[in-house]
């Protein structure tokens, strides 16, 4: 199962058209049309159905080895950026979590409460599917001269280094923080919060190469978007 299903089907908002739908339509060359005929003329001497790549417009279709579909498929490796927004991205998605956790004993807003069991809901598992593609895609160890080489994949990242992210004092306040109170600050934070993961999204989508990667940053863009109008209002 892939990542796009991990993440219940949803669709992802297309930030790079223009990369995006060159991978789309170099792809959709390669959708293969297995010749289905009887007697078996349209096979290749070894047996093999032909894959039928249609041509862009005005081109004729063309017919393609199973080896020569392989090496005209794009190459999607995922290379540093795709792998540090991952690791960091889990990181960001858990402090969310921790955030939202205290609402329901806390806040006094039934708006609030509500947004905050949404993030869980959707963050939560997020999480696990950004997990998966971790343990199908390791990234090199620093110095192997890998894609990643150079980033430091042995620790969590630094909570610093990302945007949105709230301080262990902030965190402490909204701990202690009730009522009306609590709200305001929840508000305040979240957005903040949901502003980092967007421009962090960003980021991958700029210089990632997983189309994995790609769908998941797109779908973060989506939702916590939707999520900041959302607690504007709220505010």
């Amino acid at each position: 199962m892939d990542m796009a299903k991990d993440l219940r089907g949803r669709k992802a908002l297309t930030v790079r058209p223009l990369r995006f739908a060159a991978a789309t339509a170099t792809a959709g060359l390669l959708l293969t049309l297995t010749a289905c005929q009887d007697d078996g003329a349209d096979r290749a001497d070894d047996g093999r159905a032909p894959i039928v790549a249609p041509g862009r417009p005005g081109e004729k279709s063309r017919t393609l080895t199973p080896e020569q579909a392989a090496k005209a498929k794009p190459d999607d490796s995922p290379n540093a950026a795709d792998h540090s927004y991952v690791q960091r991205m889990i990181e960001h998605h858990r402090q969310a979590l921790t955030m939202s956790a205290l609402a329901p004993e806390r806040a006094a807003s039934d708006p609030v409460k509500r947004l905050a069991e949404r993030i869980t809901a959707a963050q939560k598992p997020e999480i696990g599917a950004m997990q998966k593609w971790l343990s199908r895609h390791p990234a090199p160890a620093a110095g192997t001269g890998g894609p990643s080489a150079g980033h430091d994949h042995g620790h969590a990242p630094d909570h610093a280094s990302m945007p949105g992210m709230a301080t262990e004092q902030q965190l402490a306040e909204l701990s202690d923080a009730r009522g009306a109170d609590f709200d305001r600050l929840f508000l305040k934070l979240m957005t903040a919060h949901h502003e980092g993961a967007v421009t962090m999204a960003g980021e991958a989508l700029a210089g990632g190469n997983n189309v994995a990667v790609e769908e998941m940053a797109n779908e973060v863009v989506a939702t916590q978007s939707a999520e900041i109008h959302r607690m504007r209002a709220m505010g």
